[in-house]
């Protein structure tokens, strides 16, 4: 009697998650518009920069939750870097979400050997709990980071990443930020390698990442 209540107890549950997530589809279907969408066509809406120079890499030091992240410390690992910030109404979720599925078709084995660092350009509002709950959301190899102005714009320097504010008018958020939308790809000597576009397909990304740890197929799923 105790396991069917509990059975009919865990249906009713999974029931009304079920309705909810429907009607939550639903009003994002109908209703939801990212913030800053209607202005991305006007002046000062979101846009993707091109990148402000060629990117030339290079090792740097920026914080996290988790203490100081050196790209020196994480030699023997392949890195993925990206700029961006946890505000960044769609085009940060994109590529963070294409990033994070692509890890996910990595075996635990290799994935160990892989490491992401999300860069804010926006450490005005991006403090370090922020950027660490916000890169968690997508996946725990991805490990947000930032600095102080300065520290940002010389690692943006070494990239070659674009960003700027971009205000917007009677809105709590006060500003977006435009900025460019690579993800750079960094070997296990340290050294940049490739530059992928913004919204790159994660088997793209995986192929990548697969390129430098010689990872054999049986290692990586779909």
């Amino acid at each position: 009697m105790r396991l069917r209540r509990r059975l009919m107890n865990r249906s009713r549950v999974l029931v009304a998650a079920i309705l909810a997530l429907f009607g939550l589809l639903l009003w994002m279907l109908f209703y939801w518009e990212p913030a800053g969408t209607a202005l991305r066509d006007g002046e000062g809406g979101h846009r993707p920069l091109e990148l402000a120079a060629r990117p030339t890499g290079g090792d740097f030091e920026l914080q996290s939750a988790q203490g100081p992240v050196r790209l020196a410390d994480l030699r023997g690992q392949v890195v993925l870097i990206y700029f961006g910030y946890t505000a960044c109404p769609d085009v940060c979720p994109t590529n963070l979400a294409f990033i994070a599925n692509a890890l996910k078709g990595l075996s635990e084995d290799r994935l160990k050997q892989v490491r992401v660092l999300f860069v804010s350009v926006d450490p005005e509002r991006d403090d370090l709990a922020r950027l660490a709950s916000y890169t968690d959301y997508f996946h725990p190899r991805i490990l947000g980071t930032t600095g102080s102005p300065e520290q940002v714009a010389e690692v943006a320097d070494l990239y070659g990443a674009a960003y700027r504010k971009a205000p917007i008018a009677d809105t709590a958020m006060g500003y977006l930020v435009d900025h460019s939308a690579y993800t750079y790809v960094v070997d296990q000597s340290g050294k940049l390698v490739e530059t992928l576009d913004h919204a790159t397909p994660p088997d793209e990304i995986r192929a990548a990442i697969r390129r430098l740890l010689g990872a054999p197929e049986q290692d990586l799923t779909k």
